[in-house]
């Protein structure tokens, strides 16, 4: 007899500072999808409606209302064709080309310039949001770099954690966001919700909006200036003092005070099953916040694959 298969390894993934000009691309051209989400999609609590989503392809918005009643448009980055992409109900497509030296204002007003030519003009607010840069979108000739063996390998990853992440959030009882593709921090998440209200920790519009409810964040991202090594993160909000205290499996998995968030990092994520240490290391930290944060038992116990009493 054979022995057990094991799944395959997980690509690698270099640090922000290996690709860095071409991920500021790709991030800033998520903002631009972002932006389009927010302009058309219906509001919804903690700002779900602006969250995109990674898809077979790339990045994606969710079915949009088209501005003229026409339908919907679904507006995406094809990480695969390398494309920035418009696509209506009734089977109309344009799309721009992302190439190797095409800033980020190049491609934005060829976006906008396609969304308005099928479903008539669209317009956003193009000051960039949660990143270090100020600069218009459609202005934007500073950053141009587009490399697509880097964006293969950084869609390669982010799949990978995108699957994790679903089947970590598939068991829970309470509301739980599917697997979020954030545009401001360039991460994916999931939120999980304990029910219960929250104090916004600042006035700010973004704080103010997301995290007026108890919840829980469990997500990834590829590094950036602040952390510069893909890794999985974990916090809760708000945050008891007992939060950092906790030893949370696996044992790479360490608490960073400065981004005050558990992090498991992209390079020790080394397993025979990559995915369920993802899930290991998402579970540990629930049951560990759930408690700490004073959660239903109920409910926290549905985060670890247990359904709730059938009464």
């Amino acid at each position: 007899m054979t022995g057990a298969s094991h799944p395959p390894p997980w690509p690698e993934l270099p640090g922000y500072d290996a690709w860095s000009a071409t991920c500021d691309t790709l991030h800033a051209h998520t903002q631009t999808l972002g932006k389009l989400a927010v302009a058309l999609a219906p509001p919804e609590p903690q700002l779900m409606h602006a969250a995109l989503r990674l898809t077979a392809r790339g990045w994606e918005t969710r079915p949009l209302p088209a501005p003229d009643g026409s339908g919907a448009i679904v507006v995406l980055l094809d990480l695969r064709g390398h494309l920035a992409v418009v696509e209506h109900s009734d089977g109309r497509t344009s799309s721009v080309p992302l190439t190797a030296h095409r800033s980020v204002g190049e491609v934005t007003v060829d976006l906008l310039g396609a969304v308005a030519a099928m479903v008539g003009p669209v317009p956003i607010n193009t000051r960039p949001q949660e990143v270090p840069w100020t600069v218009a979108l459609d202005q934007d000739s500073e950053h141009a770099t587009y490399d697509e063996q880097a964006v293969t390998a950084y869609f390669a990853a982010a799949t990978r954690a995108s699957l994790a992440l679903n089947a970590l959030r598939a068991p829970y009882r309470g509301r739980v966001s599917g697997v979020n593709a954030w545009w401001g921090s360039f991460d994916l998440s999931i939120s999980i919700y304990s029910g219960q209200p929250a104090e916004p920790p600042s006035e700010d519009f973004i704080f103010r909006n997301a995290m007026n409810a108890q919840h829980i964040e469990i997500g990834w991202w590829p590094g950036d200036t602040r952390f510069p090594r893909p890794a999985f993160f974990a916090y809760a909000t708000p945050a008891p003092p007992s939060l950092s205290a906790a030893a949370v499996a696996p044992a790479p998995v360490r608490w960073d005070s400065d981004l005050g968030e558990f992090l498991f990092e992209w390079a020790d994520v080394a397993a025979d099953d990559p995915g369920a240490a993802v899930v290991e290391f998402g579970r540990s930290f629930l049951a560990h916040a759930c408690a700490a944060c004073g959660w239903d038992p109920t409910l926290a116990a549905s985060a670890q694959g247990v359904l709730p009493p059938i009464t």
